[in-house]
């Protein structure tokens, strides 16, 4: 199927999100999407979904135009859009998420479970999903959730698969197992769009690159003629570093030490096994590994969102063990959170409102029972610009601005304040790379001015390129250290530990 959309274009209010954009999508074709936060990609994509309707232009599906008055109508067209926040009911089982609103119905109207566990069954062969159909969405890894958001389109005959940041929150042999299936839609004769910030992979993946900018298509090119580089340019508007800017680190004082620290979990398993770390000021410390080793649990302890079963943490000489979150936020601990909307914002409070989530009872904001919106407002306002977060007001609800958009919101709150240290846990996850070179220069003020740095990241290059120091962990447990002084850590040797190789040893060049 051939989908093309002539001169679409999108207002919301005095904003325009799409302008007069033409593009051609082609059966047995992957076409890579690219744009800045805010770009327009997922306004676009909406309105060829039926979720949105174009205010100017039309729509050609197989050369015929279309009109959609609601996602329904987009479905039963054909095309399917696979969101970037899933959205799967976690207590039910793959096979019932799949097929939730169009059920196989037996006599008298009741559910036909079988049936529909069947016709999974017959798309997860076909396309080599590999998706356990019995198993309940909430035992499964974030990869193979993945994969159900595709099995509920494909289960829906869709033609055009819409891809938005499929690969954001997989691990690097998730994103090759995903490939492989993009791979195989494609042989199947299925179109589709391939939305994301990674511009290795949409050099790797796509048979045709287009780029948006300020919502108006700015080039198009073919993956096997182009550039990273040339990639980020048509973007942005300029040219961007891929390398990251840094004097050589000068650290101080311990300003956060983990002394045998362990977690358990609700079975009283251990997802932290005696982990010792310290992060002095001055520095940034990676934390690398492959995703769920244990690094959220890390973070969850630091941050104190989690209570530890033994050990010790401190904090610039304090005791923080039993410390509460607002205990160490007073003390000067900012974090930015892996999941933003889990632990970074609420959806309907309004950008201003998110801005002062853990500050709008200090005396800044504060006036005795009262909260000071006029203050509120204006450094909202100024966070904005400073970070570049695209709103058309500081009173529109933070869930409606874009992805990458919400995660310099929340970056702009905790960077913005007096701190003494910072835990960015995948701070540029779904971010576009001039946001990401914007907040790699941050992080590295913040050490600059005398900040503990600690940075959780699956991107093995972003902790290659920050941190002075590195920690690998592995099944819970800190396997190796490397000095990263000048960037002269191994990365073969980094990964093999990421994988459990040398466990418990320290490797070559370790910091004392």
């Amino acid at each position: 199927m051939d989908v093309e959309l002539r001169g679409i274009t999108k207002r919301f209010g005095p904003v325009v999100a799409n302008d007069k954009v033409d593009l051609h999508i082609r059966a047995g074709e992957v076409l890579g999407l690219l744009g800045e936060n805010g770009a327009g990609k997922s306004t676009m994509m909406n309105m060829l979904s039926g979720l949105y309707t174009p205010d100017e232009g039309e729509i050609l599906i197989d050369g015929k135009p279309v009109v959609f008055d609601g996602p329904g109508d987009g479905i039963a067209a054909g095309i399917g859009m696979v969101h970037q926040h899933f959205m799967l009911v976690p207590v039910f089982t793959v096979a019932e998420n799949v097929v939730l609103g169009v059920e196989p119905t037996g006599t008298l109207g009741s559910l036909d479970i079988k049936r529909a566990r069947r016709q999974v069954e017959e798309i997860n062969e076909k396309y080599g999903l590999h998706v356990p159909p019995d198993e309940l969405i909430e035992d499964l890894p974030v990869g193979i959730q993945q994969r159900v958001e595709i099995l509920k389109v494909l289960f829906r005959s869709a033609d055009v698969l819409i891809l938005d940041e499929p690969t954001a929150v997989l691990t690097p042999q998730e994103v090759r197992e995903f490939f492989g299936i993009v791979e195989s839609l494609k042989q199947a004769g299925k179109a589709i769009v391939f939305i994301t910030h990674k511009l290795h992979e949409v050099l790797e993946i796509s048979d045709r690159i287009a780029v948006l900018r300020q919502g108006r298509i700015t080039g198009h090119g073919d993956p096997k003629e182009l550039t990273e580089a040339d990639l980020a340019e048509m973007m942005v508007g300029r040219p961007v570093s891929f390398t990251v800017a840094k004097e050589p680190a000068k650290p101080g004082r311990d300003m956060l030490v983990m002394d045998n620290v362990t977690m358990l979990d609700e079975t009283d398993e251990k997802v932290l096994d005696h982990v010792s770390i310290r992060v002095r000021s001055g520095e940034v410390v990676g934390i690398a590994g492959v995703q769920g080793n244990g690094q959220t649990e890390l973070v969850e302890a630091i941050t104190g969102l989690e209570r530890v079963a033994s050990g010790k943490i401190t904090f610039d000489g304090s005791d923080i063990t039993t410390a509460s979150v607002r205990e160490r936020h007073k003390l000067g601990m900012a974090h930015i959170p892996e999941d933003r909307h889990k632990s970074g914002m609420v959806d309907s409070f309004t950008v201003a409102e998110n801005m002062v989530l853990n500050t709008y009872y200090s005396e800044e904001y504060s006036k005795g029972w009262a909260i000071d919106w006029t203050k509120v407002n204006e450094t909202a306002a100024k966070f904005c610009v400073e970070f570049d977060v695209r709103t058309p007001s500081v009173f529109l609800e933070g869930g409606s601005l874009s992805g990458g958009n919400q995660q310099k919101m929340v970056v702009a709150r905790e960077l913005e304040r007096q701190t003494k240290l910072v835990i960015a846990s995948q701070p540029t996850r779904g971010v576009d790379v001039g946001s990401i070179e914007y907040i790699h220069k941050r992080l590295i003020i913040s050490r600059d001015e005398g900040d503990g740095v600690v940075i959780v990241s699956s991107e093995l290059d972003e902790i290659m390129g920050l941190a002075d120091r590195i920690y690998v962990m592995f099944d819970g447990r800190i396997v190796a250290e490397f000095d990263n002084t000048g960037g002269k850590a191994d990365r073969n040797a980094v990964g093999l530990a990421m994988a459990g190789a040398h466990e418990g040893d320290k490797q070559d060049g370790a910091a004392a």
